[in-house]
């Protein structure tokens, strides 16, 4: 039994995932999926991204409640025996290291373009982990409390910036829709896999719950509210933008936010403040990582000192971070990541089940 036990509500729940899914693929999704599917049916493949995440996801938490009050790293064990057990918790604490480096090192990238002009990227990124690691420290309690003052905020500006830019908006730019069949549609699925990833932290969190039968209703409300911000993102944009116009831009989210101006209002530009917003998010996405990796060195090696590993992790972080050299090579590192979440969040779990049903390992649903 883990000592933190019952501190998270239902509630809690979807807030920990939609501030966890809501990072860096915001800015960049509705160019990836724009150049893979190359029409403007973009948005039928965010729909059925969504659909197929939330089947995923209640796999997930369906193993998960098989054994009440133990995280992944510490069931696997059971159902593969320790080898197995150990290979699995080491790729998955190296992922969940690997994004936080890259949610910080996107955040730092973002922040030097358009807030902090000639800032050294190192200088960036130390700053946003020295934060994170002082909100983390204080546990699961703060970083819950830190995420539901975060993600209201998030969502009312964000909302509010998106809805300003419909003087730019052309329902022309979405048609035609499915004017080349179904095929570009689904190959657009696989980039906004990335952008979904934050699912995979239920693995971790349905052993804090209060009530984990709830979890497939907190699963299936954080992938719900993260995809509608999604759908009315990338319509939006290309609906500004067009698919051609979106191409060529790096961050075309901020692009569309720059693009227009209100006179008369505080502010008439509006792309600082959707900064300080989406900074915020990638902080939150990086802190819960850069925890669940804790978390993770300290259940699979049945350790107590998590503020140790916690601080420990910080090198590992900042020296990843650093690696890509251009933007492109962030991209694809973030590529490899959703490449990587596919086995590891997607069909591991299944397999796991399946096993865990066969073997008849852990109890009834909690």
């Amino acid at each position: 039994m883990n000592g933190s036990q019952g501190k998270l509500t239902t509630t809690q729940a979807v807030v920990i995932i939609v501030n966890y899914m809501l990072g860096a693929g915001i800015l960049t999704l509705p160019r990836t999926t724009s150049k893979a599917v190359g029409t403007p049916d973009v948005w039928i493949s965010i729909m059925l991204s969504g659909l197929i995440i939330t089947g995923i996801g209640i796999i997930m938490v369906t193993l998960c409640r098989r054994f009440p009050g133990k995280t992944v790293f510490q069931f696997t064990r059971e159902i593969t025996g320790n080898w197995i057990a150990y290979i699995l918790g080491f790729a998955m604490i190296m992922y969940f290291t690997v994004i936080a480096a890259f949610e910080v090192r996107v955040m730092a990238d973002v922040t030097g373009m358009y807030l902090l002009e000639r800032t050294p990227t190192w200088a960036i990124v130390m700053v946003f982990m020295w934060i994170g690691i002082y909100m983390i420290s204080g546990g699961l309690g703060v970083i819950v409390r830190v995420f539901e003052i975060i993600l209201p905020i998030t969502i009312i500006i964000f909302v509010i910036e998106i809805l300003l830019s419909n003087q730019l908006f052309e329902i022309g730019n979405l048609r035609p829709v499915l004017g080349d069949g179904f095929m570009p549609v689904f190959k657009g699925l696989k980039p906004s896999l990335l952008s979904y990833t934050g699912y995979e932290v239920m693995l971790i969190m349905t052993a804090y719950m209060k009530n984990p039968k709830k979890s497939n209703k907190a699963m299936s409300w954080g992938i719900f509210i993260s995809t509608t911000i999604y759908l009315i993102t990338v319509v939006m944009v290309i609906g500004s933008l067009s698919v051609d116009g979106i191409k060529t831009r790096t961050w075309p989210t901020l692009d569309l936010v720059r693009s227009f101006e209100i006179q008369g209002l505080i502010f008439e530009r509006f792309e600082s403040l959707l900064l300080v917003i989406w900074i915020m998010q990638i902080f939150s996405t990086t802190a819960i990582t850069h925890y669940c990796a804790s978390v993770g060195i300290r259940d699979l090696f049945r350790t107590k000192k998590i503020k140790g590993i916690m601080y420990g992790l910080l090198p590992f972080i900042y020296l990843t971070a650093m690696l890509p050299k251009t933007v492109d090579d962030t991209f694809a590192l973030g590529d490899m990541l959703g490449n990587t979440s596919v086995f590891l969040f997607a069909i591991l779990p299944l397999v796991l089940l399946l096993i865990s049903l066969i073997r008849k390992k852990g109890g009834k649903h909690a």
